[in-house]
């Protein structure tokens, strides 16, 4: 346990910020999240985020074709930041240990855009199209974040726990994106609740894939035969 908080207590000290935006397609990122930090998802129009990155509509067009696209290169790029850091001092660490390590690492890449997170999760609560084009996201997010940790993320299974993970991390940053205290205590006692109980639901998961195949075909001959001989009983 200790050596566990010693090595977030070091990663939190060395934390990484992302380089400012340098491209007309960065600039156009970081003036959407820097609107989205004041202005709800549904009330930014593409005129407003050309003048406060200050590129010609036309610019903006061919880079991108709507405000969720927008969304969609900041989710790629925090992704881009995430895997390009050096996570080989998790490789002896517990599954649950190292995915906790990447999500902590994930939200620390996030706070200069607490706000803006904030404004997107208050949207996203009363406009059900978002909430699902947000979820999409999000779970291929997850994918590559289950991957990051050594988990596996692909194949059917992959996908479900992208989706259970997806679901784990909206909730966890609901307690984030109130949490000011600088050690994170209240988002990092979430993100251990939230993961023991996901691990729980794995461990359910993996049972139920382990049970072969002919065993579900054996099943459904059987319950087929039930119903003809009730069919012949009834018949009869």
């Amino acid at each position: 346990m200790a050596r566990k908080a010693a090595r977030r207590s070091a990663r939190r000290a060395s934390t990484r910020r992302p380089p400012g935006p340098t491209t007309e397609r960065e600039k156009i990122v970081a003036a959407f999240f820097s609107l989205l930090a004041d202005k709800p998802f549904e009330s930014i129009g593409f005129g407003d985020v050309a003048g406060q990155a200050d590129v010609p509509l036309a610019q903006l067009r061919s880079e991108f074709p709507s405000t969720l696209a927008i969304l969609a290169a900041h989710v790629k790029a925090i992704d881009r930041a995430l895997l390009a850091e050096d996570l080989s001092e998790m490789a002896e660490e517990p599954a649950r240990e190292r995915l906790f390590d990447v999500l902590m690492r994930r939200l620390e890449l996030l706070a200069p855009h607490r706000d803006a997170v904030r404004s997107l999760l208050r949207s996203a609560r009363r406009n059900p199209p978002l909430a699902l084009a947000l979820n999409a996201l999000a779970v291929r997010s997850q994918q590559w974040m289950l991957t990051a940790a050594g988990i596996g993320a692909s194949g059917p299974r992959g996908v479900i726990r992208a989706q259970g993970l997806a679901v784990l991390y909206g909730r966890v940053l609901s307690t984030w994106v109130h949490d000011e205290d600088s050690g994170q205590a209240r988002t990092m006692a979430a993100l251990d609740r939230a993961l023991a109980r996901g691990q729980r639901f794995a461990g359910l998961l993996d049972d139920l894939f382990s049970i072969p195949a002919c065993a579900f075909r054996w099943r459904s001959r059987r319950r087929r035969r039930r119903e003809e001989d009730a069919e012949g009983s009834a018949a009869a």
